[in-house]
């Protein structure tokens, strides 16, 4: 979209799964990662938050019981940064520079995350892969990527789905389901739209922070998504 230069995308755990039900699909993550480069290479400044939902998510084993809350969630964290760490490599593959940071702090496999340091890292045109969630339970990672977005001064969130934009219902079970081109975060939080949690829509409200919503599916979707030739739904304050 024209005005947005410095973009943070967000990325769900469950696009790597390969379709026998493994946690990490290859060819997926290498199209994800040369989708990410080319991105970087047309002069994005590119960060990325992805989830960990194809090995762990605590709030699913944290609701069974059998685990608290808290640590359930402290493993998802540990999902997210395997997540990261495989694209920093598809990345690097890809050609691009990439360095994974985590919120929680394992000096021996990757950096742990500072604000300023991931500043410079933009500023270098290398990709931050950003890792660990929050570094705190309780928190989604889509939170987490508003989060980084604020701290990082993004233009906006590229929220990567299943689908071309955000619904007034899921359009696969309703065939009625109205797609919206633009709409705002009071919109999303009010009709309680499911494609990211209200305190990430909040904490965007608050930081007038656009998000755009769109399937980064196809090969060069991100890409286009940003150049505003792919179809997206703007989210503005």
């Amino acid at each position: 979209m024209a005005g947005f230069k410095r973009v943070l995308v967000k990325l769900s755990g469950e696009a790597l799964l390969a379709p026998d039900g493994y946690w990490l699909h290859p060819s997926t993550l290498s199209t994800l990662a040369a989708d990410l480069a080319s991105a970087s290479k047309a002069g994005y400044e590119i960060s990325v938050v992805i989830g960990g939902g194809n090995i762990i998510r605590g709030a699913k084993v944290g609701a069974a019981g059998w685990i608290d809350r808290a640590t359930a969630d402290s493993m998802g964290m540990l999902a997210t940064i395997m997540n990261s760490i495989a694209l920093e490599g598809a990345l690097e593959a890809a050609g691009a520079s990439a360095r994974t940071m985590s919120a929680v702090a394992m000096p021996t496999i990757c950096e742990t995350y500072a604000r300023q340091t991931a500043l410079h890292h933009l500023s270098k045109g290398r990709i931050a892969v950003l890792g660990g969630g929050t570094g705190s339970p309780f928190f989604t990672t889509d939170t987490a990527a508003v989060l980084r977005a604020v701290e990082l001064k993004c233009d906006a969130v590229l929220k990567a789905t299943q689908v071309d934009g955000i619904y007034s219902a899921d359009p696969k079970k309703d065939p009625n389901a109205v797609r919206y081109d633009r709409i705002t975060h009071d919109d999303a939080i009010r009709q309680d739209l499911k494609v990211m949690d209200t305190a990430a829509f909040a904490l965007a409200r608050e930081n007038r922070l656009s998000i755009l919503v769109g399937s980064a599916h196809a090969p060069g979707a991100i890409t286009r998504i940003l150049k505003g030739e792919a179809p997206a739904t703007l989210v503005t304050p």
